[in-house]
């Protein structure tokens, strides 16, 4: 297994990590396979979108941020309730193929940490088969 560590810079961000992915793969030697990211926190997780506009990430912040206010009278009371449940909505956890030493993506497919309370000091693990 591998471990991918990340610092965010901001509260809410959307980090790309397709290249840090391709690059595990890459240094495994993996030819053909699966590749299986996992993120061990509550308050991040992951997500594959569009990588060509970064309107695309800023947009998805906005959103969630218009439905998932940081105060919104939540009962869990340590100031990161809206963290947990975005994580929540996302997942921690997804698989992608490999064929012929590449990552199987669409082409205009990016994978991406989501941090939801940062800034902090993150780790994917990444686990290849195959």
């Amino acid at each position: 297994m591998h471990t991918l560590e990340i610092n965010t810079t901001k509260r809410c961000e959307l980090v790309e990590i397709t290249a840090d992915v391709q690059a595990v793969v890459d240094l495994n030697k993996a030819r053909d396979g699966m590749v299986f990211l996992m993120v061990p926190h509550t308050t991040a997780g992951l997500t594959v979108n569009e990588n060509a506009d970064p309107a695309v990430t800023k947009d998805i912040l906005r959103k969630m941020q218009d439905m998932i206010p940081v105060n919104d009278g939540y009962i869990h009371a340590e100031g990161n309730s809206d963290s947990h449940i975005k994580q929540s909505l996302f997942g921690c956890e997804m698989f992608f193929i490999v064929e012929n030493g590449k990552l199987v993506l669409g082409t205009w497919q990016g994978i991406y940490f989501c941090e939801f309370d940062g800034p902090r000091k993150r780790k994917i693990h990444i686990k290849i088969t195959g």
